[in-house]
């Protein structure tokens, strides 16, 4: 589909530059055939006049010298071959040019299309999974002959924490949708990190407690310019994450420094780690390791990653990670200070 349009868009462009090319070259034609003309004559009267002086009667003027068709011919016909020649190159040129600008043109619009297509097939098949697990689990109840209270209630406990999942991607794939749109709408003032990252650990505390994970946080008394629950959405998610991969009874910790006008922040677990390959797509929607971490039957959808990549993005700041399996991973951010998104 876009070859075709490659294809399409650089006749368009060819089109429209040869019309333009061969109309200017009509209007230089036409103006260098007239001034040959003109000089043509010019040159008989230049002739005319020497003549009239050599003979010196000046009351009997000499018939005006014969022009040179032929020569004025060829001087026509060496404008025009120069000027094919020129719109040829032209062609050629814009040609080359035009199908490089179309695919320059076009693959913004491809990468956009393909990410759709991901998505929706992504979302697809992550809405698929609750969905036939709910739609299993009522049909089997069904063909029951009896049932007692207690199996209603297992199958409510069931289908409930099954709506729960669902209603959790939702949120998340609402959430993303917002940050990726990027309107605008987002009111940017001063924020205080230490506050923020207070917050994040409120939220994620229950999961810890739970794990026995203990979180330490060596925060500073700076402020950054930023959506103050934006960033802590962030903070939360990396959190979050570094929870789900880490064994129960260890450690988090979260640090932050500044550095000339950016604040740095580190969350750094213990835990499984990410193998060096996948550090490359550990930030895009739905992404979730198909070894180390998948071993560990986690729930998710590979959302989170993305939801805080995109954060760190509307702030005009930077993610880095860095980690090893069996080792840990550190995710390092960088927010401006001061930026002109006030």
């Amino acid at each position: 589909m876009f070859h075709s349009a490659r294809i399409k868009l650089t006749a368009w462009y060819l089109l429209i530059i040869m019309l333009v090319s061969i109309t200017f070259s009509t209007i230089i034609y036409q103006g260098i055939v007239r001034e040959v003309e003109r000089f043509d004559r010019a040159q008989r009267v230049r002739i005319q006049r020497r003549l009239l002086e050599q003979t010196g009667d000046l009351q009997s003027p000499l018939p005006m010298p014969s022009s040179n068709p032929e020569l004025v011919k060829e001087a026509e016909q060496r404008v025009l071959a120069l000027l094919f020649f020129i719109n040829a190159i032209i062609l050629l040129v814009s040609g080359g040019l035009g199908y490089l600008l179309a695919g320059y043109t076009l693959n913004p619009i491809k990468k956009m299309v393909e990410d759709q297509n991901r998505f929706i097939a992504d979302a697809s098949h992550e809405l698929r999974t609750p969905l036939t697990s709910l739609k299993s689990s009522i049909e089997v109840f069904m063909r029951g002959k009896t049932a007692n209270p207690k199996e209603v209630k297992e199958l409510l406990s069931s289908n409930l924490e099954e709506v729960n999942q669902l209603e959790s991607l939702t949120a998340d794939l609402l959430q993303l949708t917002k940050y990726e749109a990027g309107n605008g709408k987002v009111h940017f003032d001063r924020v205080e990190i230490e506050t923020v990252i207070d917050k994040a650990v409120q939220r994620v505390q229950p999961l810890a407690v739970k794990k026995h994970i203990k979180i330490i946080k060596k925060t500073i008394k700076k402020q950054v310019i930023g959506e103050a629950e934006s960033l802590t959405k962030l903070i939360t998610a990396l959190l979050d994450n570094a929870i789900k991969y880490s064994s129960k009874n260890s450690t988090i910790s979260v640090f932050c420094k500044q550095i000339d006008s950016i604040i740095e922040i580190t969350v750094q677990d213990s835990g499984i780690g990410i193998d060096q390959k996948e550090l490359g797509d550990i930030f895009n929607r739905f992404y979730r390791s198909d070894k180390s971490r998948s071993k560990e039957n986690i729930a998710g959808y590979g959302l989170g990653l993305a939801i805080a990549k995109k954060i760190v993005d509307n702030h005009k700041g930077t993610i880095t990670v860095k980690s090893k399996v069996g080792h840990g991973t550190a995710f390092t951010i960088h927010l401006p200070i001061s930026h002109t998104r006030v």
